[in-house]
């Protein structure tokens, strides 16, 4: 199968196109400049010229594809909304080329779930766009299905990690060496859901192969790691104290990142474990933490 993937040099889209590679497929990847365009040659991978603003470029993408794999977002928080506009546009470009076809499109977003019971799965719904909360990416997955395109979401967890990790527990770990302290919100039980990267790869490819068919997939090893043990592994690498920050003071201590520093979000893959036979086999969150040069430089 020929995949384009966007986001193919990021922390999760690069372990997909490696787990593609790796597994017989080819792979067409988004690169918006010469330097991402010689990473993707290194790696294995066709080069396509674009951008997520290029949305012809995308389809373009698409159109050469026998399957889409959209993992490519801007991650700059200080303009959250207008990026998830932008992914939300990004994926009816793609959809539109895939229309009436059989060709699968698998998109990303965050499993931040309204759950029905003290575990989310994966029937429960993503939390409707809000002011806090403005991922569209579901919202623009149902708009295609409903016109004939056939679409999967993939849930990822606030902490997909691996070494160099530049996800959500980075920023906790560069929080922490800014103010000398690394810390969590109340008693630090609220939970964060964990994947390896590498593991997250080979859900996307195993989801892939069987149509997007089966999802949302949940793509979580870990159901729900304690948030006074993500703070307290990242104490350990920075050697500095760990603290409990008072849920009123929670904003001060952590900026616009306290509304996800205080989320409790267990999540099962039970689901998608079983629909797709997949089975995480990397190491765990707080053993990935104390690797030695986890967070790099």
């Amino acid at each position: 199968m020929r995949v384009f993937v966007t986001g193919a040099t990021g922390f999760v889209g690069s372990a997909i196109v490696q787990e593609l590679i790796a597994t017989g497929h080819q792979v067409l990847g988004l690169a918006r400049t010469e330097a991402k365009a010689a990473v993707l040659t290194a790696a294995g991978a066709a080069v396509h010229r674009g951008s997520l603003e290029d949305l012809d470029s995308l389809r373009r993408g698409a159109a050469l594809a026998d399957g889409v794999i959209h993992t490519a977002f801007n991650h700059d928080f200080s303009r959250y909304a207008a990026n998830c506009q932008q992914d939300w546009a990004a994926i009816l470009a793609m959809g539109e080329v895939l229309s009436g076809s059989d060709r699968p499109l698998l998109v990303t977003t965050g499993a931040t779930l309204q759950a029905r019971g003290p575990v989310a799965d994966e029937e429960d719904p993503h939390r409707p766009p809000s002011e806090s909360l403005p991922r569209l990416s579901e919202v623009a997955a149902a708009d295609l299905a409903a016109h004939n395109v056939r679409v999967g979401v993939v849930r990822l967890p606030p902490s997909t990690h691996g070494v160099g990790d530049h996800g959500f527990a980075r920023i906790l770990h560069d929080i922490a060496r800014r103010t000398g302290v690394s810390a969590y919100i109340g008693d630090g039980e609220n939970r964060w859901p964990a994947v390896h990267r590498r593991d997250a790869a080979r859900l996307y490819r195993l989801a892939l192969e069987a149509g997007a068919r089966g999802g949302p997939f949940h793509a979580i090893a870990e159901e729900g790691v304690p948030m006074r043990r993500i703070a307290e592994a990242i104490g350990r690498q920075l050697d500095l104290p760990v603290v409990s920050i008072a849920p009123v003071a929670a904003a001060d201590h952590f900026g616009w990142f306290s509304r996800f520093a205080g989320l409790d979000c267990p999540t099962s893959s039970a689901r998608t474990r079983a629909h797709l036979n997949w089975s995480p086999r990397e190491i765990g969150l707080i053993d990935d933490i104390g690797q030695t040069g986890y967070f790099g430089a």
